[in-house]
């Protein structure tokens, strides 16, 4: 499989607000991998032809009234954008690539599986997983199917978390969620998800700002507990500019405002906000 191209999709803000990681994350897969790999970046669209058209206005395409994210439900529709052929490997901007991708694209996917994902015990993650598109096309329902339900996404993952046997783990360093306690050089992908300590803020909040523009992150914004990781994604940040990567090679005709859940009480994650103890009183009166 390695000398196939590697395709890679991608979910991303369609205002401009992630070319900061769109950037690094370009520049890392690059920098480890030499097959050839081909990027979609998956963003809202008001051409009605696209994969991800949507107009909220009239109700038409993708309705992200309950997403997280501008792209959360999208990955759902990667088999079927491939016609149900071959592998895709999905992610969310907000990885660096620290190890070929071509061993990830080469990962088995056997029996009733349809997707390789880091998944054991209670945490099934989707954010880096690799598709089997022909044997998804038995599970996933259809494009239409998934726009028109505000809470296909939910649904989806509430369905694969459920039936454990349609989905290949992998090993967890190529989903390594801010850090996991792992030294840099165990993480073959590390995915800094939890949105309030994202290392890109220190330059994209900015900059957006500059723009008159709003992130689409509506909650509180702090520093990652690990300042190794932070001046990793520096060094990545300031290789792939002095290696002729511009933030502008990113830029599109933003989309404009569209619905969205708020993340004004966002907590997560367990890695880089651990819970308190809480005392007796707050157990018992739940505060």
């Amino acid at each position: 499989m390695t000398n196939e191209t590697i395709r890679v999709f991608v979910g991303c803000d369609p205002n401009n607000c992630d070319l900061e990681q769109m950037m690094v994350l370009e520049y890392s897969i690059h920098k480890h991998t030499k097959t050839p790999v081909e990027i979609t970046w998956m963003q809202l669209s008001h051409n009605p032809q696209s994969f991800w058209y949507s107009n909220p206005t009239v109700g038409e395409g993708w309705n992200t009234t309950k997403w997280s994210t501008p792209f959360s439900g999208f990955r759902w529709a990667i088999p079927e954008y491939c016609n149900y052929s071959g592998r895709a490997i999905y992610m969310d901007a907000d990885v660096i690539i620290l190890d070929d991708l071509a061993k990830l694209w080469d990962h088995p996917i056997e029996g009733q599986s349809i997707v390789a994902a880091k998944s054991y015990a209670d945490m099934t993650r989707l954010c880096t997983c690799v598709w089997d598109c022909g044997k998804a096309k038995t599970v996933i329902p259809s494009i239409e199917q998934l726009r028109q339900d505000p809470d296909s996404h939910k649904k989806m993952m509430k369905l694969l978390k459920k039936n454990k046997d349609l989905i290949e783990p992998y090993q967890d360093s190529y989903n390594c969620v801010d850090g996991e306690d792992l030294v840099i050089e165990d993480i073959k992908i590390l995915h800094y998800s939890d949105m309030g300590t994202q290392f890109s803020h220190k330059y994209s909040l900015a900059r957006i700002s500059e723009e008159g523009l709003e992130h689409w992150f509506d909650g509180n914004v702090m520093d990652h507990p690990r300042q190794d990781l932070t001046e990793l994604f520096d060094s990545y940040y300031s290789e792939a500019l002095a290696n002729g990567y511009q933030l502008d090679d990113y830029r599109i005709d933003a989309f404009g405002s569209f619905p969205k859940k708020t993340q004004q009480r966002y907590k997560r994650n367990k890695v880089t906000r651990p819970k308190k103890s809480k005392s007796l009183f707050s157990k018992i009166f739940k505060r």
